[in-house]
């Protein structure tokens, strides 16, 4: 993909699976799905409890990964990593919004932030600056076959 192609790709909304390493036991990284944020030329914004073991995790690594892809054929995905370069503690009401309304309509999105108002006070917000990309668009090699 080309660089605004991925970029298009990444901002649309879509679940991302974060990835960080877990270093107990030689384990697997942990992969966990996330309601993510990204604006063309930004960072990566990840919303997550401030105890949780991903949260954890990714203050111990300074980084994570984060992967999107398109179910639907023709199959695209685009996969980011990069140095987490802030954390922001706690979330700010307005970043909270946003990530509901980026995945909720907006009477949904109300409804989820004041059912969840207590709870969302104990996230925190990870900024993740990608710094190597992966892609892959599957549209040309697809096209071979339908035609």
């Amino acid at each position: 993909m080309s660089v605004n192609d991925r970029e298009m790709f990444l901002s649309a909304v879509r679940v991302g699976v974060l990835g960080v390493q877990d270093p107990r036991d030689k384990r697997a990284p942990l992969l966990i799905p996330v309601w993510y944020g990204y604006v063309p030329g930004g960072e990566v914004v990840v919303q997550t409890a401030r105890l949780s073991m991903k949260a954890g995790l990714v203050r111990a690594a300074d980084r994570f990964s984060l992967c999107v892809q398109d179910e639907s054929t023709p199959y695209r995905y685009v996969s980011v990593e990069g140095p987490v370069v802030a954390i922001e503690d706690p979330v700010p009401a307005n970043q909270r919004r946003a990530l509901a309304h980026r995945y909720l309509n907006d009477g949904t999105a109300e409804a989820y932030l004041e059912a969840n108002s207590r709870q969302l006070t104990e996230d925190i917000l990870l900024r993740m600056r990608p710094q190597r990309w992966r892609t892959a668009d599957f549209s040309a090699f697809a096209a071979e076959f339908s035609s």
